[in-house]
């Protein structure tokens, strides 16, 4: 089924990487993992496993949050507390954060040890400063494109894996917009790490299993398309 189609999806029960598929390492930056401004739990031991992953798909692509230093989404910007405090957006209810992925700074850099030298694209996503963008495909406002679904679509890639951070948010909003758009989403879970704030597991697995995105394990996926060089990201063997 073409990507954008109303019909419900055809799931392809093989897991064997192939050419139409693509690999999305979200938001796998400094702040995010232990250390960060918003480090999330053992973040940092889920690294190892998508470099290997990512060794077997052809196509991956990175995202990036990118805010600017007054973000919308910053506690400090309205003088509330983050994780408990809210605001009302334009778009609806935004949860207030630390500061976190502010644009050039150290936090925002993706993690040194990340080994994918084949990445194709890494897409930036939240910077504008009046609206956050969970998704890598739509911003909060849920009608503000990134680009990435068309980028996808003229390269006939129609199947996508999501590993990274954090599965109750980002990555979770990546892969639901994707099934959302006729794309074909699986959520490797043993390559992911949640915030876990008061009940965004138990609504992004509801959200899941409404929308027929499927949860697999690493070890489930097979094949070996490439050999990466021993250099990080954006590095040539």
């Amino acid at each position: 089924m073409a990507p954008g189609s109303s019909n419900s999806l055809h799931l392809s029960h093989s897991l064997d990487p192939r050419p139409t598929d693509a690999l999305l390492v979200i938001d796998m930056q400094m702040d995010f993992l232990p250390g960060g401004s918003l480090a999330v739990a053992d973040a940092d031991t889920i690294i190892p496993g998508i470099n290997e992953l990512a060794a077997r798909f052809d196509h991956v692509i990175l995202t990036q949050d990118w805010h600017p230093r007054r973000h919308i989404s910053f506690a400090t910007t309205h003088g509330k507390q983050p994780f408990t405090d809210t605001v009302e957006a334009a778009y609806g209810t935004q949860t207030l954060w630390p500061e976190h992925a502010v644009q050039g700074s150290p936090g925002a850099e993706l993690h040194p040890d990340l080994r994918i030298p084949h990445t194709e694209l890494i897409l930036r996503k939240g910077f504008r400063e009046q609206i956050d963008s969970y998704s890598a495909f739509t911003e909060n406002d849920g009608v503000t494109h990134t680009g990435l679904a068309g980028y996808l679509r003229e390269r006939e890639l129609t199947r996508l894996f999501f590993v990274g951070l954090a599965y109750d948010f980002c990555l979770g909003s990546s892969a639901i917009a994707a099934a959302r758009l006729g794309f074909e989403a699986i959520v490797v879970h043993t390559l992911s790490r949640a915030v876990n704030l008061p009940g965004t597991v138990e609504a992004t697995d509801a959200q899941f299993r409404r929308l027929g995105v499927r949860l697999v394990s690493a070890d489930e996926i097979g094949g070996s398309q490439f050999t990466p060089s021993s250099g990080p990201v954006g590095e040539g063997a």
